[in-house]
């Protein structure tokens, strides 16, 4: 099977608590759930891993780069502020697709820029969970090619 890297940054551990009305009922726990649940489908063992730590989360897309078939993507405010996110994303072969529970356009002004984009092949926010679900998917039709 081949691994696929489903990162997120800080504050996300707190999904379900931190603010419900924007992010949602649905706990971190229940987001790897449903990773590996349609991970397995789409034939990809889920790497999840969750990091309130920039240099963290940057050694893991290092990982990424040398051991995965695609990489999920949801830096939290790290999206909005971390050129070191951006450059470790770019030095990547194989797909990412960044991922928000909200949607950023319906946010803050500064929520609006996002580091990540540019280096992935797809953003998908304001679906929920679903959104992680949705770039499973879409990770699989790249890899596929």
């Amino acid at each position: 099977m081949k691994t696929l890297y489903v990162l997120n940054g800080p504050n996300l551990n707190l999904l379900g608590q931190r603010e419900p009305e924007i992010y949602g009922y649905d706990t971190l726990a229940d987001v790897k759930t449903t990773c590996e649940r349609v991970g397995k489908d789409f034939g990809f063992t889920i790497a999840f891993h969750q990091s309130n730590h920039e240099g963290a989360l940057i050694d893991l897309i290092h990982e990424a780069r040398e051991n995965g078939a695609g990489l999920i993507m949801n830096a939290g405010a790290y999206t909005h502020t971390s050129v070191a996110i951006h450059d470790a994303l770019r030095t990547l072969k194989i797909p990412v697709i960044e991922v928000h529970l909200a949607n950023l356009h319906k946010r803050e002004e500064f929520r609006h820029k996002s580091f990540v984009a540019p280096v992935a092949q797809g953003m998908i926010c304001g679906f929920g969970i679903l959104g992680y679900e949705l770039a499973i998917r879409a990770i699989s039709a790249y890899v596929s090619k």
